[in-house]
């Protein structure tokens, strides 16, 4: 299995390859997608792209957490993460090319 990080340029990259668009528009329409999703992100709203997955904010809790090198209690503060979702359609896209 590779272990190649996909990047802007990458995605950039190919849509200039698959739609045609010049470089320099394709890395801009890049940037505008991913400007958006950030933007919704923050704004609270959850981003689902379709056969894809689903991009939600998740509040957690405040706890209380151990330090596993001394076993001091250490309090955790409630915090915002952020989870994605895989659609079924990736799922299955992703458990097929490993099979193979």
């Amino acid at each position: 299995m590779g272990s190649k990080t996909v990047t802007r340029a990458d995605l950039a990259d190919a849509v200039h390859q698959q739609v045609g668009l010049p470089r320099q528009e394709s890395g801009k329409l890049v940037e505008a997608v991913l400007d958006m999703i950030s933007d919704t992100l923050v704004s609270g709203d959850s981003v689902k792209l379709s056969s894809f997955g689903l991009f939600v904010l998740r509040d957690k809790n405040g706890r209380v957490g151990r330090n596993p090198k001394t076993g001091e209690e250490v309090p955790i503060d409630p915090r915002r993460v952020l989870v994605f979702k895989p659609s079924q359609v990736l799922k299955e896209r992703v458990d097929a090319a490993l099979s193979k």
